[in-house]
């Protein structure tokens, strides 16, 4: 003698549906968006303690960007933008001059914080979506 069961399971709710899929689309545009805007803080933040006699030229061209796809934050392609980031064939030991590091550094920090700050934007302002 063998005994069977039924079970019924009902499976709705925005992780079953199409909702889902549109609060992660949501999520990962808003958390590269605001990624891409804390990479664009550190550059300045780094310029402001680096440059001695800013002129504010070179700081307004710096933007965020999607591009291909992705977040980017760039000089617009000021031609000494490569000098003044320390990888130009001009810097050391051409001249004095090393460079700033200013992307190079915004990027570690960034490399370091973009988990938490994605982590944080989800739980603030996506999960419950997801209920």
């Amino acid at each position: 003698m063998s005994v069977g069961y039924n079970v019924d399971v009902d499976l709705h709710g925005p992780v079953f549906d199409e909702r889902a899929r549109a609060v992660m689309r949501d999520y990962t545009r808003h958390a590269e968006d605001w990624i891409g805007q804390q990479g664009l803080s550190e550059v300045h933040h780094n310029l402001d303690t680096s440059i001695r006699h800013p002129t504010p030229y070179y700081e307004t061209k710096i933007n965020v960007r999607r591009e291909r796809g992705a977040v980017r934050v760039n000089d617009a392609g000021i031609i000494y933008g490569w000098w003044l980031e320390g990888i130009g064939s001009r810097n050391a030991p051409v001249t004095r001059f090393a460079g700033y590091f200013s992307f190079k550094r915004a990027a570690a920090v960034l490399r370091i914080k973009a988990p938490q700050l994605a982590e944080r934007l989800l739980r603030e302002r996506y999960l419950d979506r997801l209920q």
